[in-house]
């Protein structure tokens, strides 16, 4: 199984989905000997965001990263994303990443029918984190809400959100949320597997 490891915050050490993720990658490991993890932190490593010249392949160095990243995403079994919430969404790096896998004629094709994913037989697991409290169907949320839509839209429909949140409110909130969504990876782990 080619697991794909993705970290997006920027709070090092001290985060709660690097935290989560992490946890989760450990526990694939130990349930399958065939697991090949492949590990990308995007905030040691940004992307480049998008630019005429990225998008044209003008740039031969971006082309090859761009290629590099979509053959990682193509690869892979599972995936495990580590998702902050920053300011109601996700960070800007995860960002440049899915748009690096969001590719026409890739990963999604248009049909007289309508668009339609290419990149399905995967699972994605996001690990979710919060500093405030908003619940799965908060209208301020364009966290959860995008990354379901932006994997469904090319075909990725076993997905499953780890939330921990309310993780600044207190100390004790925080270790609260961090046990619940620990407990949730005996159930997640077989559908992994």
């Amino acid at each position: 199984m080619n697991v794909l490891h993705i970290d997006s915050s920027a709070m090092g050490d001290g985060s709660a989905s690097r935290q989560l993720a992490t946890a989760i990658v450990s526990a694939l490991r130990s349930t399958a000997p065939n697991v090949v993890v492949r590990y990308r932190d995007l905030d040691a490593e940004p992307l480049p965001h998008l630019t005429a010249a990225s998008l044209t392949a003008a740039d031969p160095r971006q082309a090859a990263l761009a290629a590099e990243v979509l053959a990682e995403f193509q690869a892979s079994d599972v995936l495990v994303i580590g998702a902050p919430m920053y300011n109601f969404s996700i960070p800007s790096t995860l960002k440049a990443w899915i748009d690096r896998i969001v590719v026409a004629g890739k990963t999604f094709r248009y049909t007289a029918e309508g668009p339609q994913g290419l990149a399905g037989d995967k699972r994605v697991i996001v690990v979710s984190t919060r500093g405030g409290q908003y619940g799965a169907d908060s209208p301020a949320d364009f966290q959860e809400s995008y990354l379901r839509h932006v994997f469904g839209f090319i075909g990725v429909n076993d997905l499953h959100i780890v939330r921990a949140e309310g993780l600044n409110l207190s100390p004790a909130q925080r270790e609260a949320a961090l046990k619940a969504a620990l407990a949730e990876l005996p159930a997640l782990l077989p559908r992994a597997a």
